[in-house]
């Protein structure tokens, strides 16, 4: 069904062109918006990815591989590891990680066990998980199991409020870049 939309008009990055122009880094394309969020993140943080070791727990066409890439890519040049919810010794390959993006869709997976000291943690999860107190039944929670995880982290991104805005953000980028390409 993404093959119908018009590559130029895919302000969501998700049509094989696209894809194919993110591979092969080519900044003509659209880049899918959590991924270049997250990258947004770390710029504005002043994370340093060259040489960084990163790991991204999550295969996803929509999270998942575009962040690899993007981390992967000329400029970033860190290294990557792509993991995800059935890897041997997922804790152990997180220690390694000096950016870790979680986006596998576990509530709370990622302990402060699997995290080292220092580390920069960007949780894309979004999960609604049982909540008596709450008027809705249910509260928002990440990949990460934040409060725990917080202290170790040099950076940590919240669940809801972290990721989220940024998505929109570059939604709203890229429509406006469709925009005037076509006019």
């Amino acid at each position: 069904m993404v093959r119908a939309i018009d590559p130029a008009k895919d302000v969501d990055g998700f049509h094989p062109e696209n894809v194919a122009k993110l591979a092969l880094e080519d900044e003509t394309g659209f880049v899918p918006c959590t991924p270049a969020g997250c990258m947004r993140l770390l710029k504005e943080a002043g994370v340093e990815t060259k040489g960084a070791n990163a790991v991204v727990i999550g295969r996803s066409m929509i999270v998942g591989k575009p962040m690899a890439l993007l981390l992967m890519a000329k400029g970033s040049d860190a290294t990557v590891t792509v993991a995800h919810s059935r890897s041997k010794d997922l804790p152990g390959i997180c220690r390694q990680a000096d950016i870790v993006v979680a986006a596998v869709g576990r509530p709370e997976m990622v302990k402060a066990d699997w995290v080292k000291d220092g580390a920069v943690v960007i949780d894309v999860g979004i999960n609604r998980v049982e909540d008596a107190s709450k008027k809705s039944g249910y509260r928002l929670t990440g990949d990460v199991a934040y409060a725990e995880v917080a202290p170790k982290c040099a950076a940590i991104t919240p669940v809801p409020g972290g990721v989220g805005p940024m998505t929109i953000a570059m939604l709203m980028k890229n429509t406006l870049i469709s925009a005037r390409r076509t006019a």
